[in-house]
């Protein structure tokens, strides 16, 4: 397991961003994504628990990287979140990202948010577009964020 640098000013993940999430990632298996991760007030949508649009945010995140880390330069196209059960607050959850399928068209990749006992809170689909741009900008190795 190895530690993702941050990405600057990401809004989920960015260490020179005051108002991030906070999200502290770890590369798995060269191409997998995980991390576990405790929600705080700053994260509430109901009294107790995680808003969903954090949630999305981190797990749009979380399958991004998986992907980049897969040598895509991708950006979303296309997010289907499923909120089976709720996250709550001050609970330290897992989180995975992972490429599930690739053909010459599309790029699709899976996460979801596991509870302690091992069931799935949130569980998500997301398509993603590669984006020559980021090379033309300077990206040209993994894990590198475009400026």
């Amino acid at each position: 397991m190895e530690k993702v640098p941050d990405h600057g000013s990401c809004f989920v993940c960015g260490a020179n961003n005051p108002k991030s999430i906070g999200v502290e990632w770890y590369l798995v298996d060269g191409n997998q994504i995980s991390t576990n991760f405790v929600f705080t007030d700053n994260h509430q949508g109901p009294p107790g628990f995680a808003h969903g649009g954090a949630t999305a945010a981190i797990l749009d995140e979380a399958m991004g990287l998986a992907i980049w880390y897969s040598g895509y330069h991708v950006v979303t196209a296309k997010l289907s979140v499923n909120y089976r059960k709720p996250v709550p607050l001050g609970t330290t959850v897992q989180i995975n990202g992972r490429l599930s399928e690739r053909t010459d068209r599309r790029i699709i990749a899976r996460g979801e948010i596991l509870l302690p006992d091992g069931s799935i809170a949130v569980s998500a689909e997301g398509l993603y577009a590669e984006a020559i741009h980021f090379y033309l900008n300077g990206a040209n190795n993994v894990g590198e964020v475009p400026k």
